[in-house]
């Protein structure tokens, strides 16, 4: 089973919500409880979790991956996000249920190929989750969305329009593919930001978090 470093409710109280920070390519889920600690103001009642990708970079301490990257391709990524999905998938199950909470109090927050899972998973599962937040990333597989979706939570996409990772067009295709399958869609532009999170994301994306969970 995954885990990660944790952040309880700053409340003091048991967790109203759940939000799950799913990391990039090579680094951890220490990197990312980072982003925790600016959005808990907000979310007093929310429980953080952000949980170190199943498989380790070699020769690189404390770098996780939730899957290889070796050619960059779209098949690559589609098989590599389906092979990686059962365990996140299972892992946001068993957190929700030992919180207590059911799936609409569930927020996902991916950075990179954490948001490739975070929307690769969170649209699979059953019931939706009160939203999902893709910061510099992209919709893997989107030929097969139509078939596989299970659920349409709101989805809110952030994205720098000088990212030289995850190209800026990846989330106008995203965001596309998103609405034809009838998921309501948000889209936040950082002008000039490259590939990370900037402080106007982070704002847009704390925002989006307290209304879909209050």
């Amino acid at each position: 089973m995954l885990d990660g470093p944790r952040l309880a409710p700053l409340s003091g109280s048991s967790a109203d919500a759940l939000v799950v920070l799913i990391h990039g390519y090579g680094s951890n889920g220490d990197d990312l409880i980072a982003l925790a600690a600016a959005m808990q103001p907000m979310l007093p009642g929310a429980a953080f979790v952000a949980p170190n990708a199943p498989s380790q970079l070699p020769h690189m301490a404390a770098a996780y991956q939730w899957w290889p990257i070796e050619t960059f391709s779209m098949a690559e990524r589609a098989a590599g996000a389906a092979a990686a999905a059962p365990g996140l998938d299972a892992f946001i199950t068993a957190e929700l249920e030992k919180a207590g909470l059911s799936s609409d109090r569930l927020l996902l927050v991916g950075f990179s190929q954490g948001t490739m899972m975070a929307l690769h998973v969170g649209l699979r599962r059953p019931d939706a989750a009160a939203g999902i937040v893709g910061i510099s990333g992209m919709l893997v597989a989107p030929e097969s969305l139509q078939a596989d979706i299970r659920s349409r939570p709101p989805v809110l996409l952030i994205h720098g329009t000088e990212d030289e990772v995850v190209p800026f067009r990846s989330m106008e295709m995203a965001s596309t593919v998103l609405t034809e399958t009838g998921v309501p869609v948000e889209t936040h532009v950082s002008p000039g930001i490259g590939h990370g999170v900037s402080q106007d994301g982070l704002v847009a994306a704390t925002n989006f978090a307290r209304r879909v969970l209050t």
